[in-house]
């Protein structure tokens, strides 16, 4: 109640508050009702500073003999307006001045109804004005001028000479001040029970809202738009009854979700300072913001805020425009456009001063226009710097202008000027970037809000499952998954055998959780990587062949929990380092899907096949500059020495994109992002000379399979051959090693290979298989030669296509490379025809070996021994 003015509420006998002091005196009701019908008049010439200067309307004191002047009467049962008696008004008239005949709609010698008005009636106790806001403009435009007129002054005038008069809004108001005629129009009115007071303002502008101006009421002035009048000082510190942002809105209902905190961002720094008086914004000496700028990937929303931003917003129509729209053929006409931009706002400056309203100017594709000065190929007129210049002048330049505020928006951030983002311009910068998971549910609840309403989504269709399933995705690309999943439930519904027509029942039509998923496969995210496509990495998965293989996923899970959780490390890089085929790529594939990051991305050559130098350069810096695109990021960069042309013959590598990826590889994530980047190579020595190893923060080394027991786990793994198949050949390598041949090295990759290669050999084991003409030999003789010494794994799939060819009794069968017993022995469980072996040998084995080999095979009987230049 201190804030009006009046003492503290005390309460009383009955237990109700009651005011002691200062408290305003009510205008006396009349003694009785009345209600009396008089003509319309012109207000007397005696009576005009009375009445059309103070508000009040002139009658007779024959019609009112007993009603005192300043008594409230209600006219056609809607304006409520104080009588002043008046000897020269004619008996059975009412004297009207012309701007109240005006807002009352009267002619004159039209018949009214005067009546007896009372706002207490009905025990109504909000009957006070606490606040009132009015605009102001000069009654005769030929009289008016930009002087200044002082609020504070304004609000003295108007409490003195309408003091106790009751005030409703659009009510118009002529009031002589300092010898200016002003036009007044109350445009909302706080209505107050002097007992039951509150410090919440809000403003009614319905007609029917009345009350009684007291000495206690806070007016406000402002200028009528379009009105020269300066008005200096606004005398309060509470917003304003219009303000800048429409209270009501909704993002849901404006088509934007999942960007909440982006909304907010932008409502607290460029609009905070426009929401208070300009009175309170002088005393904290704040500064508007000029300039916003929207940038981040495209299809997140930005030109959609821009679409939508004139919704929010209770100022002028924004002026949306395309950056090359800027642009023109003839001289200076580019500049011009920039200068036009701003004329409205510059002229109502010039007027108004900071009671302007706001006035916004929206570029999209600002980038286009709007590049460094000096980096871009000049064409002889410099036209694009000139524009730049010219916007540098209007945002900031030597003259200022508080009503503009310039929203741009961008993919580029890093090519526009530099002179543009200082504060002062575009000093606001906010990142559009890809939707999390909560914001894609809220995209996905935007897009089947119509489908949900008109019962056309089935109950199948989980959103909380859809925002799990589109990681990466776009709220543009939301909106295409939502097209395509009802394309899908159309199609089922036309016609067999046509295209073009659909079934009668199309209107039970819903959309099904299949048709999301089919959706799934036919949109794919722009940025990052699909899931799909990284699990191609490791078709069998991981094999934890060694207690190596744990230690590495250790190491690599835990440097995933520290970007995810600490609070100091930013970047963190994983270098994995072996030989070629050791599953490098398979692990670092697998750690980048187990870390469930929003935002995965893998560079490759292969995504660079085809390209410049410099074209390779501008995708790196492109693709390291869409891994901030989320708070948390992992970018896998595979073959590294592939990526910058490494070739050993020279040496021959790319010096700049070596020094592209060094500068990227310890480049610090923005504010708020956090990067792990996983990095495999094959040559790590050659890196390690390149000083590119010491742009990691950790190196693993990643080994080849080694042992016996690992490969016996990897076939055991993927299901190769039988139990005792694998014994055999595991005792076969254990032989070779022991006899001074070289032990097993083999990468992962390259093993499993040749395990399936084995697997599937049958196809092409006719090649290896020739016919012998053997003297005195009438039987057919067949000769399998085997690939490689170490013939275990050919020689298992041979022996069982000869089986399958019936070979009878007779048949001999040849065996190539059999130099051991144990490649020997696998021929016992499956030879079962043939009554001769002939061993063909290296030469230097003289068929030792080989006679060797014929014993083992169920005694059969050696019959030559052949060199294998013989079968040449």
């Amino acid at each position: 109640m201190e804030k009006f003015g009046f003492h503290k509420v005390t309460g009383g006998s009955s237990g109700s508050p009651t005011i002691s002091h200062n408290r305003p005196t009510q205008p006396a009701p009349p003694t009785r009702t009345f209600r009396k019908e008089l003509k319309v008049a012109n207000c007397p010439q005696s009576a005009m500073a009375s009445c059309a200067l103070g508000n009040r309307v002139a009658v007779s004191p024959a019609d009112f003999p007993e009603i005192a002047n300043d008594t409230p009467v209600l006219m056609d049962g809607q304006f409520v307006y104080s009588i002043y008696k008046d000897d020269s008004t004619v008996p059975g008239t009412v004297g009207l001045a012309g701007h109240m005949r005006s807002w009352g709609r009267w002619s004159l010698d039209q018949v009214v109804r005067v009546g007896s008005f009372n706002i207490f009636q009905n025990n109504q106790h909000a009957a006070y004005l606490g606040a009132a806001e009015l605009s102001v403009d000069f009654k005769s435009r030929a009289k008016a001028h930009d002087r200044p007129i002082k609020h504070d002054q304004l609000v003295a005038q108007f409490l003195a000479t309408y003091e106790n008069q009751v005030l409703q809004p659009s009510q118009p108001i002529v009031m002589d001040f300092q010898g200016n005629v002003l036009q007044l129009v109350v445009t909302g009115v706080q209505v107050i029970d002097l007992d039951q007071l509150s410090a919440d303002v809000h403003m009614e502008t319905r007609f029917d809202a009345k009350g009684i101006l007291i000495k206690q009421t806070k007016p406000f002035f402002a200028a009528r738009e379009g009105s020269v009048l300066n008005i200096a000082g606004s005398g309060r510190n509470r917003p304003r009854a219009n303000p800048i942002i429409n209270p009501d809105f909704k993002l849901e209902t404006m088509g934007i979700g999942g960007l909440e905190q982006e909304f907010s961002q932008i409502f607290r720094r460029a609009f905070a300072s426009r929401i208070i008086s300009p009175d309170l914004v002088e005393k904290l000496a704040l500064r508007h913001v000029k300039g916003l700028l929207l940038y981040g990937p495209p299809g997140t929303g930005k030109t959609l805020i821009a679409r939508q931003i004139g919704k929010m917003l209770n100022v002028k129509e924004p002026k949306v425009v395309n950056g090359p729209e800027m642009l023109s053929k003839y001289v200076g006409a580019s500049e011009e456009n920039i200068r036009n931009l701003f004329k409205d706002a510059e002229q109502e400056y010039k007027q108004k001063g900071e009671g302007s309203q706001l006035h916004i100017i929206i570029f999209d594709e600002l980038d286009s226009v709007f590049k460094q000065r000096g980096s871009a190929k000049s064409d002889g007129t410099g036209v694009g710097d000139n524009v730049v210049n010219q916007l540098l002048a209007k945002m900031d330049g030597v003259d200022q202008l508080n009503n503009i505020l310039i929203i741009g928006m961008t993919n580029r951030l890093d090519l526009i000027d530099s002179a543009l983002l200082r504060p002062g311009r575009f000093e606001i910068q906010i990142e559009i970037s890809l939707p999390d998971e909560k914001g894609r549910r809220d995209i996905l609840a935007i897009h089947t809000a119509k489908m949900r309403e008109n019962k056309l989504l089935a109950p199948d269709v989980d959103l909380d499952e859809l925002a799990a399933l589109t990681k990466n995705f776009t709220g543009a690309e939301l909106e295409g998954l939502c097209n395509s999943a009802t394309s899908f439930a159309i199609n089922k519904h036309t016609k067999t055998g046509s295209v073009a027509q659909v079934d009668t029942d199309i209107e039970k039509m819903q959309l099904t959780r299949n048709d999301f998923l089919n959706a799934l496969n036919e949109v794919r995210p722009a940025f990052g990587v699909n899931e799909e496509d990284l699990a191609k990495n490791a078709p069998h998965g991981i094999i934890p062949f060694s207690s190596h293989i744990g230690a590495i996923f250790d190491k690599g899970r835990a440097f995933i929990d520290e970007v995810k959780s600490s609070e100091t490390e930013r970047l963190i890089s994983i270098l994995f380092h072996g030989a070629p085929g050791a599953g490098k790529t398979a692990i670092a594939s697998t750690l980048a899907l187990q870390s469930e990051f929003p935002f995965i991305k893998m560079l490759s050559a292969e995504s660079l096949v085809g390209m410049s130098e410099p074209m390779k350069i501008a995708t790196i810096d492109s693709t390291f500059r869409d891994v901030y695109k989320s708070p948390l990021n992992i970018l896998v960069i595979d073959k590294i020495e592939t990526l910058i042309n490494y070739v050993p013959i020279g040496p021959r590598f790319s010096n700049d994109i070596l020094q592209t990826l060094m500068v990227s590889l310890t480049k610090q994530p923005p504010n708020g992002r956090r990067l792990l980047i996983i990095g495999t190579t094959s040559q790590y020595s050659v890196l390690k000379h390149m000083n590119l190893v010491d742009c990691f923060t950790n190196t693993i080394a990643v080994n080849q399979v080694t042992q016996t027991d690992e490969l016996m786990k990897i076939m055991d793994k993927i299901g190769f051959m039988s139990e005792s198949a694998r014994h055999q050949i595991a005792q076969q390598l254990e032989d070779s090693a022991s006899s001074g041949e070289p032990p097993l090295r083999l990468g992962v990759k390259k093993l499993l290979q040749v395990l399936m290669n084995a697997r599937y050999l049958k196809a092409d084991v006719s090649t290896l298989l020739h016919k012998k003409e053997i003297p005195g030999q009438t039987a057919t003789c067949w000769a399998v030669h085997s690939a490689q010494p170490n013939s275990a794994f050919v020689t298992d799939p041979l022996v069982k296509h000869i089986v399958e060819l019936s070979l009878d009794d007779a048949s001999i069968l040849f065996a190539t490379n059999v130099t051991t017993t144990n490649d020997a022995t696998g021929f016992i469980d499956l030879v079962t025809s043939g009554d001769y072996v002939y061993a063909l040998a290296p030469g230097s084995k003289n068929g030792t070996d080989a006679e060797v080999a014929a014993v083992a095979i169920a005694n059969k009987t050696l019959v030559e021994a052949f060199n294998v230049a013989d079968w040449a």
